[in-house]
């Protein structure tokens, strides 16, 4: 896919199927909202206004009140590439939140998944 179309997707868009495959194995939407919260910084209050305004996937990180200092400690691979070796960095951010919220599907305790 295009770096610049995912770019420019709506994090609304997307942000259903982050709670859908974490609901599918039993997991939470409080428990999503808390990866995205401890990666990006943002409040409960933020991301329901990124949602309203169906903020893109660029602004969702470039604006980030603060990226989380252990976003280094995540490694593996999504989608099959190596989180820690993918070279631009707002793909790299899209693809540590992703691996994030598939650790919340695979059954990693929230502490582990936030590097805790």
């Amino acid at each position: 896919m295009n770096n610049h179309k995912v770019f420019k997707m709506a994090f609304a868009s997307v942000y259903p199927h982050y709670i859908a495959k974490a609901e599918k194995k039993n997991r939470t939407k409080a428990e999503v909202d808390a990866i995205i919260f401890w990666l990006t910084g943002y409040t409960e209050t933020d991301l329901q206004q990124i949602l309203d305004n169906k903020t893109d996937f660029e602004n969702f990180f470039a604006k980030a009140p603060q990226i989380n200092p252990n976003i280094t400690k995540i490694t593996g691979v999504i989608c099959g590439y190596r989180v820690e070796e993918i070279e631009d960095p707002l793909m790299q951010q899209i693809r540590y939140l992703d691996k994030l919220i598939d650790e919340l599907a695979k059954g990693k305790s929230i502490d582990k998944i936030l590097r805790k």
